[in-house]
């Protein structure tokens, strides 16, 4: 942003043509007829120089992330897959995205009837919530960070996934005030959760995400990271893998938090949406997955939540982002 300074007019006598300015005078100093006029040097002001704005660096805020987390678990609370819960959560995820200048698209994800961990539940429709930056081009080079949205159906989701959504929503606003060197979409997928058992009713949203992308953009992907529940307190960090393709980007991430100094465990993990994108031999990688005793049930509310947590997630993840 230009800083733009008002710099007062100056104002006095006309200079001269040779370039001295004529200081006036009073009667009493007037020359005598065989006096020459006095004459001085023109003093010019001294400009200050204009200061060039330094910005503030993008910084994690936990404060800001475990509002996110309160607003979907405690407010709206459990955000089954094709529920009116769950669209008012894609609401206020767009609104979020679209508040920090990104361009939003939301894009309907079908989901069959089946059991949500106990719980019968009907077919309908859930979403992916895509934000990119503007002038974002989806067959150039860039990476995919996201967070799935839904929860089951007995569960507030604190944990799983309101805390991994608020890490994506603080990610996308740091991204906008410093954008990366490689673009970033970020999605808030849908229908994440099964819907009874097996990989085909599982990880709808980013299944379908992966399934409809035209060779060209699939190439363009450099990377994928989920955050898939990234709060509960520990020691160190989850960072998974599926055990299929690649492990560049789990290395990456692990290579990222040792520059910031955040402890980090490898693991091999299927159960979050970095695993579609393996499949489809695209780069990825999870962060998250620590136990917890609330997992999929009414217990999952955000006093689980850890800030600390939260924000060692987000400080690995940024500090991964700047070295694409």
């Amino acid at each position: 942003m230009s800083v733009l300074w008002a710099v007062p007019a100056c104002s006095g006598p006309a200079d001269s043509a040779n370039g001295e300015t004529e200081r006036p005078v009073t009667p009493a100093e007037s020359p005598s007829p065989t006096t020459e006029p006095t004459t001085e040097p023109t003093v010019q002001p001294t400009r200050e120089p204009t200061p060039t704005p330094t910005p503030t660096p993008a910084e994690f805020t936990p404060a800001a992330a475990m509002a996110v987390v309160e607003h979907l678990a405690g407010t709206i609370g459990p955000r089954e897959a094709a529920s009116p819960a769950f669209a008012e959560a894609a609401a206020y995820v767009s609104e979020r995205f679209t508040r920090f200048g990104y361009d939003v698209t939301q894009v309907d994800v079908p989901v069959p009837a089946g059991d949500s961990w106990g719980v019968a539940v009907d077919s309908g429709a859930s979403a992916n919530v895509i934000a990119d930056p503007a002038g974002f081009d989806p067959t150039r080079p860039h990476v995919v960070i996201g967070a799935h949205l839904d929860t089951v159906a007995a569960a507030p989701g604190a944990e799983d996934n309101a805390s991994g959504v608020a890490v994506l929503l603080e990610l996308a606003r740091m991204a906008a005030v410093e954008p990366p060197p490689v673009p970033v979409r970020f999605i808030a997928f849908g229908a994440e959760e099964p819907r009874g058992e097996g990989d085909d009713l599982h990880h709808f949203g980013s299944q379908q995400y992966v399934r409809e992308l035209p060779e060209a953009r699939r190439q363009a992907i450099r990377a994928m990271v989920a955050l898939d529940r990234v709060g509960v307190a520990a020691d160190h960090v989850p960072v998974c893998t599926g055990g299929l393709g690649t492990t560049a980007v789990r290395s990456a991430l692990v290579d990222a938090a040792a520059a910031v100094d955040i402890p980090v465990q490898e693991c091999e993990n299927r159960a979050s949406d970095h695993w579609s994108f393996e499949k489809a031999s695209i780069p990825a990688a999870r962060l998250g997955s620590i136990p917890f005793a609330g997992y999929h049930s009414p217990d999952d509310v955000p006093s689980v939540v850890d800030p600390g947590q939260l924000n060692r997630v987000g400080n690995i993840t940024w500090a991964w982002l700047q070295r694409q």
